[in-house]
């Protein structure tokens, strides 16, 4: 069988496979932060990542989640339907820490009273900017009914996810979700779910298990990559 290469981002290579609308990722080791200017290399991380990525995709279907995934090929790929993305970043938010603080001036680690939804231009020429709806609807990126149907699966799948890490003894802190829209037009989640993209900390001591570990020097990265994915998989 041969792929097509498509793109080689920072964290996956994209394939066009010999099967029509289906897409093969392959996850990478090498980390970066900082708008690429922290590299590095985290050890067995492109395993973890499409292993948690997987498992909560085939979780949340269960959930009547629509989403990208198919099957986990290899150990470190995935095979998804491919989607028409929007160029958005949908973060939510559950407490605060990372950029909130800094834009804000709220102590890490504050819970929030309400799960916040906040969204980014997906543009890496203008450094990926926070935008109101007033923004999305000014580049025609979404329209005020699709907007508001992203922010209330990006919510559901917030409360599926808390409770499903919950559960493994993990705080989900913050997480980034892409969506796009399948071939019938509906909404679909994809990207992938997994430490690069959620911040995690453990229930007992608030100790992070997530890429900030790699960002801010905090030492046994690999160990805690590897960690998430030992508690993710707990059937």
């Amino acid at each position: 069988m041969t792929n097509t290469l498509l793109y080689e981002g920072k964290a996956k290579i994209i394939y066009a496979t010999e099967e029509p609308g289906v897409l093969l990722a392959v996850f990478k080791d090498n980390a970066t932060a900082f708008n690429a200017q922290k590299r590095g290399t985290i050890g067995n991380k492109g395993q973890v990542n499409a292993t948690v990525s997987a498992q909560l995709f085939r979780f949340l279907a269960e959930q009547g989640v629509r989403n990208h995934f198919i099957d986990q090929p290899a150990p470190n790929q995935l095979r998804f339907r491919q989607l028409r993305m929007i160029p958005l970043e949908v973060v939510v938010r559950n407490v605060v820490a990372g950029s909130l603080c800094t834009r804000t001036g709220l102590p890490r680690g504050q819970v929030l009273l309400a799960p916040l939804v906040e969204f980014f231009y997906k543009n890496d020429s203008l450094g990926d900017p926070l935008f109101n709806d007033e923004h999305i609807a000014l580049l025609e990126l979404a329209t005020p009914a699709q907007l508001a149907q992203i922010r209330t699966s990006a919510l559901a799948v917030n409360e599926w996810l808390r409770a499903f890490y919950a559960q493994r003894g993990i705080r989900l802190i913050d997480f980034k979700l892409e969506y796009g829209w399948d071939e019938a037009g509906q909404l679909s989640l994809g990207d992938e779910l997994s430490p690069d993209n959620c911040r995690l900390w453990d229930i007992d001591g608030d100790r992070v298990l997530d890429k900030d570990r790699f960002r801010l020097d905090m030492g046994g990265v690999d160990q805690s990559y590897y960690e998430v994915m030992q508690r993710v998989l707990q059937l």
